[in-house]
């Protein structure tokens, strides 16, 4: 018990930091941080492609292979003994599923900012170039698993202005999310939109998003750590979701799915402590949803291996995450930032969804 309260005392502590540090960039400031980004995107041409990006297009996909599903399912409990992995009694996916037939390596961050994450940090042609490395680099770990690229960006962000209705958060503007897609399109990835929803709701913030989630490439992410329930402002501390959260979104998505004939949608809950996702036995999976609990977490490799076995091998749900920072994984000793070969000797299960912030 002991090493469990270090485990979350350290991890709530570095994470408070970075919090401070993320909401000091939203807002007005958030909006001139990364305008050169923004507009190296923008233009007719990326109009035009935008336009043709957010048409809807409806196929039919195949049943999924069954037995195939189950012996990924089975590979990638990396030897799992204690019977939690691979979870049981879960749902088969819809045809079209990406997991666990491919591991999805996706970049966050937001094009508003350099300092929200690597999506926005660098220039879209070099940002793409070096996920295109980290991608082969997972594809060499673990031949076994094809990597899907994707590019995960903060669409809803929480921030320390209360804002004209005082819910502390910043609506990215559609023509941002379009130039997401249109970037998307160029590295043949997947788009997840992540919504931190700080004094609002995810009852009010995801219908506003519906238009880009009729899309077959479009996936959805949220973010606990944003969700102020009880009134404190972001950033002042870890907020919360509870399965009911979970579950709306979660049959909000399969509505969709099933109206537009989709494949599935993958939705990434991020968690980092155990308060953060409250009463986990009661979220409730969907063939139309594959749910991934991301381990969110920063700080040295021992540190986050703790926090990936209590809450998130030792919760589970359906598929797993986990977070690798460029600058904050490195701040401490040993000054490391996990390999994929790294994170595929440690953790159990494989985290089948790899985000790089």
């Amino acid at each position: 018990m002991k090493l469990k309260t270090l485990v979350l005392s350290a991890t709530f502590m570095a994470s408070a930091a970075l919090l401070l540090n993320s909401c000091s960039q939203n807002g007005n400031s958030a909006k001139t941080d990364g305008k050169k980004t923004a507009a190296a995107v923008k233009g007719d041409s990326a109009q035009a492609e935008a336009a043709d990006t957010l048409s809807v297009k409806k196929s039919t996909y195949p049943p999924i292979d069954k037995k195939l599903y189950d012996s990924l399912m089975k590979f990638n409990a990396h030897g799992d003994t204690t019977g939690r992995w691979p979870v049981k009694n879960t749902p088969y996916p819809i045809g079209g599923a990406i997991l666990p037939f491919k591991r999805v390596v996706a970049y966050y961050g937001n094009l508003y900012s350099k300092r929200m994450g690597i999506l926005g940090e660098l220039p879209p042609n070099e940002m793409l170039a070096k996920l295109k490395g980290e991608v082969k680099h997972w594809e060499k770990a673990d031949p076994k698993t094809p990597v899907q690229p994707a590019l995960h960006y903060i669409a809803v962000v929480a921030q320390g202005d209360g804002g004209k209705d005082g819910k502390f958060r910043y609506r990215m503007p559609f023509k941002q999310i379009d130039s997401v897609l249109v970037l998307a399109k160029k590295a043949h990835a997947i788009v997840f939109l992540d919504v931190q929803v700080a004094l609002s709701n995810i009852r009010a913030e995801l219908p506003l998003l519906e238009k880009y989630l009729e899309l077959p490439q479009v996936h959805f992410g949220m973010d606990p750590e944003f969700s102020m329930k009880d009134g404190t402002h972001p950033g002042k501390k870890i907020g919360t979701y509870d399965a009911d959260d979970i579950n709306y979104v979660s049959d909000y998505l399969a509505k969709i799915v099933k109206k537009n004939g989709l494949p599935p949608k993958i939705l990434i809950v991020h968690r980092f402590t155990k308060k953060m996702v409250t009463n986990y036995k009661n979220i409730k999976l969907h063939p139309e949803i594959q749910l991934v609990m991301n381990m969110d977490g920063w700080g040295e490799p021992d540190l986050k291996t703790g926090t990936y076995r209590y809450f998130i091998n030792q919760e589970p749900v359906q598929f797993t995450g986990f977070k690798l920072f460029y600058k904050n994984d490195i701040k401490k000793p040993p000054h490391h930032m996990l390999t994929p070969e790294e994170v595929l000797s440690r953790y159990k299960p494989y985290p089948i969804y790899i985000q790089y912030q």
